[in-house]
């Protein structure tokens, strides 16, 4: 539990100013609700509340032409039409792998399972479908809800948080850039012990989000339905184990056969790196609930209830 610094409400996932340095409850998240120090410098040249889309704003240079908002002319400021995606990626991606997975079933149902494995399967036969490098993630076992349940639950609940340590920018950079290694690591392997199978699926992404928040806090407590407190490094290090015992022991059918270890592994990996490169800088509250009470505010757009940390 965090105190809001304005009128010292208890906040279990409190909001923490990127440009003050303070922490803050919901009704006083924003510079104006709080009076932040970095409204007197509005339209500063060193971009104190710049959206983080225009590319120009680096380390207080003004001299600055060639930022996206000024070759394409999109506003990308509060109230803006790409204002809603700060702080609230981790729901965009939720609500893409969803819709994806409702045209996962379309394409089977009327065009087939070649059609299907050509525009969301990643497969070590076809690696140059690059397309697959992204769609895949999205994508997830079909005529099952179990797949996407489980992926959907670990990014609900970490992708938030760690959202709102890197940025909406940085985070989504980080989600497809992790999920897309993950899934060219899993055909690799495929590759080499000759598997056919192909993969897909948002779990490279989910265990890279794991690793990353593990690393920031690897005391942080998971309450699975309310009851079981657990360490995330212990689920962490579950993860870890079953993965390298999968990939080194493909045939020995743990945890099932037609699970993507060495993807599973590889986003692992690549969260535990980046989580360390960023340790220093960035917090992560200490605890979490699985089916509990929601901290810091669900999607909520230009004005709304959610949480827009940084993009």
């Amino acid at each position: 539990m965090s105190e809001c610094d304005v009128c010292g409400k208890q906040e279990n996932m409190p909001y923490q100013c990127g440009h003050c340095g303070g922490t803050y409850c919901a009704e006083h998240r924003l510079p104006e609700a709080h009076d932040c120090p970095g409204l007197d410098n509005w339209n500063d040249p060193k971009g104190v509340f710049d959206s983080g889309f225009d590319d120009s704003v680096d380390g207080g240079s003004s001299g600055g032409s060639g930022g996206v908002a000024d070759r394409f002319g999109v506003n990308t400021g509060p109230g803006g039409p790409l204002a809603y995606f700060r702080g609230n990626m981790t729901y965009v991606f939720l609500a893409t792998m969803a819709i994806v997975f409702v045209l996962q079933h379309v394409v089977l149902l009327t065009l087939g399972v070649r059609a299907h494995q050509f525009l969301f399967v990643i497969h070590p036969q076809n690696p140059e479908y690059v397309w697959t490098w992204v769609t895949s993630i999205f994508s997830h076992a079909p005529f099952s809800l179990s797949h996407i349940a489980l992926n959907g639950l670990v990014i609900y609940f970490f992708g938030r948080l760690a959202e709102r340590q890197m940025g909406s920018k940085k985070f989504t950079l980080f989600f497809i850039g992790s999920g897309v290694l993950a899934g060219l690591g899993q055909i690799g392997i495929q590759m080499l012990q000759g598997g056919t199978s192909g993969a897909l699926g948002a779990s490279g992404a989910a265990l890279a989000i794991l690793g990353f928040v593990t690393v920031l806090n690897p005391d942080l407590t998971v309450y699975l339905y309310f009851l079981l407190p657990v360490p995330i490094w212990a689920i962490t290090g579950f993860y870890a184990i079953i993965s390298i015992a999968g990939v080194l022991a493909p045939g020995a059918g743990i945890l099932g056969g037609n699970v993507g270890h060495a993807a599973h592994l590889a986003g692992l990996v690549i969260g535990l790196w980046y989580g360390k490169r960023i340790k220093d800088r960035t917090r992560i509250p200490n605890q979490i609930q699985f089916g509990g009470r929601r901290g810091g505010g669900g999607p909520g757009g230009p004005g709304g209830p959610g949480g827009r940390g940084p993009f």
